[in-house]
């Protein structure tokens, strides 16, 4: 097929149009930006339409509908760990850290480090955060999106020309520097939505010309072609053995889980839209609705790679993962015509642009505030500090588009998604630890956050040699095979975090002021409630644990004890809401706490997104 037959004239219109659009629309939004707040936290007047949008936008990039189809399709349904349990890290934001951030009015997640411990641990967050916006987000961000972008647009199948790479790379930094260099985070978050709406349709597109076609069958058709392989083949199953080099089922219910709550709790660029929130009511239903959006992945993108599997299989097609996509895009959508092509090759640079543009504002956010007003200008006018911002993100999208440029294989074959979550890992295991004991226990120091922050560093990065040095043979070395996988590195590196933070803090003094800045210091939150919440968890916990034994070594239908589990998380969401909504009733504020009506409560929602990803968590087992 050749370059007219894949792009008509209609298709690069719609493409460029789109693309256009949303660079204009954006610095429309954002064109009356007169203070800090309006710049960085839009406002503070965002829907929860705009919180879910933007939420999905920055998270569900080109990673996962390019990245994840090509793991899905040269690993298989195991991938969608990193979808499903998600959930849970999105909820321990909702309704554990984002109450307290709220509260405090903080423009960074550092700022509320400052709070609780002081400017060491805000100042090690801010690099270890500007390190993975600019460095292992938007770097790859930028090369995932010129490599599509060229395998779209060339002529001839074949390698990448090295000029048009960096041409692209160009191109996408110019689009989304543009409404976000002037239109601050209101332009992000208009744009995010726009560009998830252009994710769905685009992926959804291919994942139904992928089903469609009768080598797979659809759905049935592809769990069918997968339960007739043989087991070691199969690819429909979310466990892997503990030595599996990439996806291990120890890895995934341990690690994964500590990087899911860095990412969704701790996370600046995903916060941010929580904080922009125009009032705490309207930022939960933003992030349950996102959860929503989130769960459609493993069956779009994930699922959809797994059937293009057996559909290439079938007609003997060669492809590489990371190729997997524009295979199919190439194969079965370009056929069509109507400028599906377009729409679909809009849909993964909005992606692209969806993510680096909430990099760059966050990216921006942390060095406006974090060192400029912190250190440098503490007076600094609200014009001021929008002009920093401004500059702030022309540098990063300068930096990071020239290290894509440089470092970058456009015709590299590894995979591009575990690549980012690896290098990602090794950063976060002492923050998710210092932010949680920050929240939740009174009695961290400032000296104990710290050391948590460095152990978690130092530790991930030094367990895999460690590990290979000291465990050459033996049952752990049977279990665990001969490299100790990034998941199980990781969730070590946190729990000897957690033991520093502690040890350290009980031999070093507490600052009662500091550790008015926890859960229930913020006088918001009663101490019963906590402990009442945490009881019940701990029952619903136990319940999915027992599901799971009886499903393994019982032999118990996995769709039955899915049920059963998620019907025990949904039952503790579910009595939250209703006394939610009988205190709203009773006089409570149903602006910012509840609604009065059980079935618009978000914890009601909240409860069927959790027992949903439970549910799929047994059934694909």
């Amino acid at each position: 097929m050749n370059h007219q037959e894949l792009l008509t004239p209609f298709d690069l219109t719609v493409f460029f149009g789109t693309l256009f659009a949303i660079m204009v629309v954006g610095i429309w939004v954002g064109r009356k930006e007169e203070s800090s707040e309006d710049y960085f936290l839009a406002g503070k007047g965002t829907k929860w339409w705009g919180v879910a949008g933007s939420i999905f936008g920055s998270n569900v990039s080109a990673n996962h509908i390019v990245g994840m189809m090509g793991v899905g399709y040269a690993f298989g349904f195991a991938q969608s760990h990193f979808e499903i349990s998600a959930i849970f890290g999105l909820l321990l934001l909702c309704y554990g850290f984002l109450p307290v951030y709220r509260k405090l009015n903080v423009f960074t997640l550092s700022e509320y480090m400052s709070k609780r411990y002081d400017d060491r641990s805000r100042v090690a967050y801010a690099i270890i955060m500007l390190m993975v916006i600019v460095v292992i987000q938007m770097v790859p961000g930028f090369y995932i999106g010129s490599r599509s972008l060229n395998e779209l647009l060339q002529e001839t199948p074949g390698p990448i020309n090295e000029k048009h790479y960096q041409i692209g790379i160009l191109a996408m930094a110019v689009v989304t520097g543009a409404y976000t260099i002037f239109g601050g985070l209101k332009a992000v978050i208009v744009t995010d939505v726009i560009q998830s709406v252009l994710m769905l349709v685009g992926g959804g597109i291919v994942a139904w010309m992928v089903f469609s076609q009768p080598e797979v069958g659809g759905w049935a058709g592809m769990m069918a072609k997968d339960t007739a392989e043989p087991v070691i083949n199969q690819r429909m199953h979310l466990y892997n053995p503990a030595s599996h080099p990439k996806l291990p089922w120890t890895g995934v219910l341990s690690g994964l889980i500590v990087l899911h709550f860095y990412y969704w709790g701790t996370n600046q660029f995903i916060v941010q839209r929580a904080l922009a929130a125009k009032s705490y009511r309207e930022a939960k239903l933003g992030i349950v609705v996102a959860g929503f959006l989130k769960l459609l992945i493993p069956f779009m993108s994930i699922g959809a790679g797994v059937a293009a599997f057996y559909l290439f299989r079938e007609r003997g097609i060669q492809s590489d993962q990371d190729a997997v996509f524009i295979t199919l895009l190439k194969s079965l959508v370009g056929p069509i015509g109507f400028g599906l092509v377009g729409v679909v090759a809009a849909g993964v640079v909005g992606a692209i642009l969806s993510s680096v543009d909430s990099m760059l504002n966050s990216g921006a956010t942390i060095i406006t505030f974090d060192f400029y007003k912190r250190y440098v200008r503490p007076d600094a006018s609200e014009k001021e500090l929008i002009k920093v911002g401004r500059i702030v993100v022309i540098v990063f999208l300068v930096l990071a588009a020239f290290i894509c440029a440089v470092t970058m294989d456009p015709n590299s074959s590894d995979s591009f998604f575990l690549h980012i979550a690896t290098h990602q890992s090794k950063l976060i295991a002492g923050v998710v630890v210092a932010f949680a004991l920050g929240m939740f226990w009174k009695r961290a120091t400032a000296t104990g956050g710290l050391a948590s922050i460095i152990t978690g560093v130092v530790m991930s990065y030094s367990l895999p040699y460690i590990y290979k040095a000291a465990i050459t043979s033996g049952p752990i070395y049977d279990y665990f095979g001969e490299n100790l996988n990034f998941m199980h590195a990781v969730f070590v590196a946190a729990i000897l975090s957690l033991i520093v933070h502690i040890v350290v803090s009980l031999n070093t003094q507490p600052d009662e002021e500091k550790a008015k800045y926890s859960w229930t210091g913020l006088g918001g939150h009663d101490p019963g409630v906590l402990i009442m919440m945490v009881k019940r968890l701990g029952m619903a916990l136990g319940v999915i644990v027992l599901m799971a034994l009886l499903m393994v070594f019982a032999n118990l239908p996995p769709a039955l004890c899915g049920l059963v589990g998620g019907g025990a998380i949904f039952t503790v969401f579910l009595l939250s809401a209703l006394s939610s909504a009988k205190r709203v009733t009773g006089g409570g504020d149903a602006s910012d706490d509840g609604s009065g009506n059980v079935l618009l409560e978000d914890r009601f929602w909240a409860g069927l997104l959790c027992a949903t990803a439970v549910f799929m968590l047994f059934y694909f087992r």
